[in-house]
């Protein structure tokens, strides 16, 4: 991701893709990781595989119509299947 674009991209996510997302049916989540490097993460949870392909698809989409593809020198690596373990508290920055 280029640094320089990463608030522009954190305020176009919250502002117009998590609205999109989370009207999808069996959405459950989605974070968005700064993990340092340039390195943007980000986390759908859905409840069935095909929900969550939707909204690859609708995130691509968001992507163009945004016009962020400058900003991302590289092809999102997609990583998707069930979750087999899960605890949830209070949100905190990772270390």
């Amino acid at each position: 991701m280029d640094r320089e674009r990463t608030d522009e991209l954190t305020e176009k996510v919250t502002d117009s893709l998590m609205p999109r997302l989370s009207e999808l049916p069996g959405f459950n989540g989605y974070y968005l990781i700064e993990a340092g490097e340039g390195v943007i993460t980000s986390i759908s949870l859905f409840e069935t595989s095909a929900q969550a392909d939707e909204s690859t698809r609708v995130a691509s989409e968001w992507v163009r119509e945004q016009e962020l593809e400058a900003a991302l020198p590289h092809e999102p690596k997609m990583t998707s299947g069930p979750v087999i373990a899960h605890k949830t508290g209070h949100l905190v920055a990772a270390v």
